[in-house]
């Protein structure tokens, strides 16, 4: 599909000449990744950064989209970032500077002249604390330049036979817990297995946010009734006891970017 934002996009691409893209596995940074790896005459690769707040389903989705669509990939391993230990409400910040930060090295090292991320244009005008570290480490937001929005992402994911075009948004695992909360690898684990479990039961975008020894389920419309009236509720409750949660509890909001924030 051509169109002006196709247009400007190839544009920015082809100005960098030479490309890291920082690659979540996200609908986002999987359509730049795909898109620019057939751009002619430009260098691209897409790094994946491996931390324990990424659930390991992300991962493993992103290898095989890059192996699939013939993308040079990437994986860097980095160890739990302790300025982010207590989960401070400037998480999002330092925790982008920090990772692209390491991404900025990998591309000096390695000979590539600019990073580029996955933002879209409805980001920009989102609460996006991240957002700060990506303008002060000068990386390139080429879909937001080109004006795509996530819905222009989808349709075009959709139109080239691409079947993440509807993949619920997936943010990282410490977005399920309160500010000011010290965190633990095995706390991120209890959480990434309790949505994978309510992810292969058929509750897709569900997240556990986590409370102390409770956990509030939000899901995604439309499941709210299911999920009270489901036969395997009570071996949800069960499961999600069975990791090690005490109190389950269902969220009748359902599920809301942001819910964590103060």
């Amino acid at each position: 599909m051509t169109d002006s934002k196709t247009v400007k996009l190839d544009s920015i691409l082809r100005d960098a000449r030479s490309l890291v893209i920082a690659f979540s596995g996200g609908v986002d940074s999987s359509f730049l990744a795909w898109h620019a790896a057939r751009v002619p005459g430009i260098k691209t690769i897409a790094v994946t950064i491996r931390t324990p707040y990424m659930p390991s389903r992300e991962i493993r989705e992103a290898v095989d989209f890059a192996a699939l669509h013939k993308i040079t990939h990437e994986i860097i391993d980095m160890p739990f970032p302790e300025i982010i230990r207590h989960n401070p409400v400037e998480r999002c910040y330092f925790c982008k500077k920090t990772l692209f930060a390491r991404i900025v090295t990998y591309a000096k090292d390695n000979g590539y002249r600019s990073i580029a991320d996955g933002t879209n244009a409805d980001d920009i005008k989102a609460h996006r604390p991240g957002l700060k570290a990506l303008n002060e480490l000068e990386i390139l937001s080429p879909l937001a330049g080109a004006g795509f929005t996530k819905k222009d992402i989808r349709e075009r994911l959709l139109s080239g036979g691409l079947d993440l075009w509807d993949k619920p948004a997936m943010a990282c695992l410490m977005t399920r817990i309160p500010y000011d909360t010290e965190v633990s690898e095995s706390m991120l684990r209890m959480i990434e297995d309790a949505e994978e479990f309510m992810l292969i039961n058929g509750y897709p975008g569900t997240r556990v946010r986590v409370h102390n020894d409770m956990v509030r389920i939000e899901c995604m419309p439309g499941y709210l009734e299911k999920i009270v009236k489901d036969p395997h509720r009570e071996m949800i409750i069960d499961t999600l006891k069975k990791i090690g949660f005490r109190y389950i509890s269902l969220d009748l909001e359902g599920y809301r970017t942001g819910s964590m924030d103060k």
